[in-house]
């Protein structure tokens, strides 16, 4: 069985082709989480805007409850791993949002 190769990651211009693209990997996107939360019993929420702007979203308990534990870990300056976010810029809030803009960027 042969494998796929790596998908190059830049802007796919047809507009029909990118929205079929956006709406497979959004699925894919779901399940991935969907699994994450029930083989590792771990509390997940994502976000997702569509090039129109459109929501969707999947927590595993309330967005807002899970954004709130965020915003403590974020605001005590710790990461989820116990260990301060000078040691681990992955805690940190700025570097979050950093991230997502360049994945929003590479989405739309």
């Amino acid at each position: 069985m042969a494998r796929r190769g790596r998908v190059e990651l830049r802007r796919i211009e047809d507009r029909t082709s990118r929205q079929v693209r956006f709406s497979k990997r959004r699925a894919g996107l779901f399940k991935k989480a969907f699994e994450l939360a029930v083989l590792c019993d771990a509390e997940v929420a994502l976000l997702v805007f569509s090039p129109a702007g459109k929501l969707y979203e999947y927590s595993t308990s309330s967005i807002e409850g899970t954004y709130d534990r965020y915003q403590r870990f974020a605001g005590a300056g710790t990461n989820v791993n116990g260990g301060d976010a000078s040691s681990n810029n992955d805690g940190d809030p700025s570097n979050i949002q950093k991230t997502m803009l360049m994945t929003q960027m590479l989405i739309s």
